[in-house]
């Protein structure tokens, strides 16, 4: 868990940093748990949207969220890769979005249902990645603005 919760704060700490919009997500926080701390202190300031659909796809206001956004490159990031973040992927395939699944930043309970899911997500359309590539595209250049502060998070990797 250590190195998925690293991955994720590199990836809202990266998206802070170049101005990329965050959409984060429970699914029923009251019976499954809320947010770990050690992520969600980097999420302050970010707008929390629970839900009860495994997709978020069917959550409240996520839909509505992604088109005042008007992104069409979608980077998915979360837990239980084989119900909400296969399912997420999927919606998003299916709504027309460019998917971006980072495979460092997501993870289930079992390694055979991660793996399948990375692989279906995969075949279904959604680019299969890692939080240090997403970056380093993200910035497309060692001329950046934000090139020292992304380099330093992918520097404290463990």
């Amino acid at each position: 868990h250590k190195r998925l919760f690293e991955n994720v704060n590199r990836m809202i700490d990266g998206a802070k940093a170049l101005n990329i919009p965050i959409i984060w997500t429970e699914q029923i926080p009251d019976k499954l748990g809320a947010t770990v701390d050690v992520v969600k202190e980097h999420l302050e300031g970010v707008e929390l949207l629970t839900k009860n659909t495994f997709s978020c796809c069917g959550g409240p206001g996520f839909n509505e969220k992604l088109e005042q956004l008007g992104k069409t490159q979608i980077l998915v990031c979360g837990i239980e890769t084989h119900v909400c973040v296969y399912q997420t992927a999927l919606g998003l395939l299916q709504d027309g979005y460019h998917v971006h699944l980072v495979r460092d930043a997501i993870c289930s309970r079992h390694k055979a249902d991660y793996l399948t899911s990375v692989d279906n997500a995969s075949q279904a359309g959604a680019v299969v990645t890692t939080a240090e590539t997403v970056l380093f595209q993200m910035l497309q250049k060692s001329t950046h603005e934000q090139f020292r502060a992304v380099s330093k998070l992918v520097k404290t990797r463990g």
